[in-house]
């Protein structure tokens, strides 16, 4: 480095610098990257929501995640399917749409792959365009809860961004012994909108309850619940 500050190997034809910069560059293609991100944040999602999940395919590399599944995955091959560790028998199957509109045709396709649907309780479809209105209609037709994530959304594990709370959700017996406590019926806590991005994360239905932590030089350290 000279008085100026800059690097100067490079510039004077310096192969070692050059060796630096390109570690740097991801020379595989941005789709696999992209369902790499996704699958990640799907999988922590699944784990954190109580479903039994191997930390061997959260923490697989993006090398490793390429000699699997090629610099072009086939969208088929990505689908997780997992089961929840407080009761085995409630499954719930993850399905990748290919990037093209999500039509009524895709939809009944899924519905034709889906084996054992007594056994299945969620399916999450994960978009990569929109989806039509005839789509949305089949997919009412499932008789177990469907949920649509844009793989953009998912990029990014929300729940682990730096700035954002801790939430954990309460057990049935947690929030009866926080209602009590606090002599409180759940409609005098504070709502959370289900389309609410942690809402969506961890999956939440009407009555539960979610314990917030926050922990920051501005806000400081205080728990609430929504």
């Amino acid at each position: 480095m000279d008085g100026d500050g800059w690097i100067d190997g490079d510039l004077n034809g310096d192969s070692e610098g050059k060796r630096c910069l390109s570690s740097f560059v991801d020379e595989g293609s941005i789709e696999s990257h992209r369902y790499y991100l996704a699958r990640r944040t799907l999988l922590e999602m699944l784990r954190d929501r109580g479903y039994s999940v191997p930390a061997s395919d959260i923490d697989i590399s993006l090398q490793d995640f390429r000699s699997f599944y090629t610099q072009k995955p086939d969208p088929d091959r990505l689908r997780i399917s997992a089961s929840l560790r407080s009761d085995p028998s409630k499954k719930i199957l993850v399905i990748f749409c290919g990037p093209d509109v999500v039509k009524v045709n895709a939809i009944r396709s899924v519905a034709t792959q889906i084996v054992n649907k007594d056994t299945l309780s969620r399916l999450i479809l994960v978009l990569q365009n929109h989806i039509t209105n005839q789509a949305l209609k089949a997919v009412d037709l499932f008789s177990f809860k469907v949920e649509m994530f844009q793989i953009t959304d998912l990029l990014v594990n929300i729940t682990k961004l730096e700035l954002k709370p801790k939430h954990r959700v309460l057990t049935d017996q947690e929030k009866n012994k926080l209602l009590k406590k606090f002599s409180l019926n759940e409609k005098q806590l504070p709502r959370m909108f289900q389309q609410d991005a942690i809402a969506r994360y961890y999956g939440l239905e009407k009555g539960q309850v979610v314990k917030v932590i926050y922990n920051g030089e501005i806000t400081g350290s205080h728990v609430t619940y929504r």
